[in-house]
């Protein structure tokens, strides 16, 4: 469960090689869209291979966008069974056909997913305001086929499980949101932009909580996710998705700001927020007042005494 993990990212060798083309040769990496058409994707299925790390992409040049290395579709192309395999492993399917692939009732899979045993990959809100969760094929397939889960497709659940649901337990928003967080580690470049991804998840008063320097959170807001649009801003299905986008529980909202207070330390070791240039005092322009006479030792007042004293 989320409450129990510490958030890591390896940058492996790989990745530092896809990031060196992508920034040096530019023959040597293509758009996204073009990559997945040469894959054989729809831009849907594209994304999500994306998300769940099949395809690797790399920064553009000058904020440009993401691009895929020319070595990395050579890669996926080579593989056994191409493009069909790649395809099958980014399948996303919904309730029902989640239910008939695992040959058991909607009722069934859906204590299942809320139980947090079936884990969404993709939702999206339909024209009646609902939330529908999709889920990878692939994962439901294995899911079914392990024997181990036998007892939990057929028969009555066990008492304990039964009475978590009855009490309205639901963990598919929080499922998905530990899922979008692995994604936005996996794309993030550099320390700064790690602390923005588990932000993207916190609302401002909790960001606040965990992050108390003015300027760091200034920093942390450049990196955040932009959030997920479904519908028109300010729209219901907009505010839906904002509201699944946001840690809810509390032991949940604590663990990220745990992770996001450590991030955010670790990314101003890296490289500090800027702040304001301290203003150094500069010489006092202010005008003298001019005296009221001439002072005593000068020599205007030696010249007023002499003549006082020879009358």
């Amino acid at each position: 469960m989320p409450g129990h993990h510490t958030l890591t990212h390896e940058v492996t060798d790989t990745d530092t090689a896809v990031t060196e083309r992508a920034t040096g040769n530019r023959d040597a990496w293509i758009t996204t869209g073009r990559a997945a058409r040469e894959l054989g994707l729809k831009r849907t299925e594209f994304d999500l291979a994306v998300h769940l790390g099949r395809v690797r992409t790399a920064p553009g040049d000058g904020g440009e966008g993401r691009r895929v290395a020319r070595a990395e579709i050579e890669r996926l192309r080579a593989g056994a069974g191409f493009p069909e395999t790649l395809r099958r492993s980014v399948r996303a399917v919904g309730t029902t056909e989640g239910a008939a692939l695992m040959e058991v009732p909607r009722t069934r899979f859906t204590r299942l997913a809320r139980l947090g045993l079936l884990v969404p990959v993709r939702f999206y809100p339909n024209r009646y305001r609902a939330v529908v969760w999709l889920y990878l094929a692939e994962e439901l397939r294995l899911f079914a086929a392990d024997g181990k889960n036998t007892p939990l497709l057929t028969g009555r659940l066990p008492e304990g499980l039964r009475s978590q649901l009855d009490a309205g337990l639901d963990v598919r928003p929080r499922n998905w949101r530990t899922r979008h967080l692995g994604f936005l580690l996996r794309e993030a470049d550099g320390p700064w932009a790690r602390a923005g991804a588990v932000a993207s998840l916190l609302d401002p008063l909790h960001v606040s909580q965990a992050v108390t320097d003015p300027y760091d959170r200034s920093r942390l807001h450049r990196f955040r996710e932009a959030p997920l649009f479904h519908g028109s801003p300010g729209s219901p299905a907009a505010r839906l998705t904002e509201d699944l986008m946001t840690a809810q529980d509390p032991d949940e909202i604590a663990w990220l700001q745990s992770e996001l207070t450590r991030l955010t330390h670790r990314a101003r070791e890296h490289r500090p927020a800027p702040r304001p240039a301290s203003r150094c005092p500069g010489p006092d322009h202010r005008r003298t007042p001019r005296a009221a006479g001439p002072a005593r030792g000068t020599p205007r007042g030696l010249l007023a005494r002499w003549r006082r004293g020879n009358r």
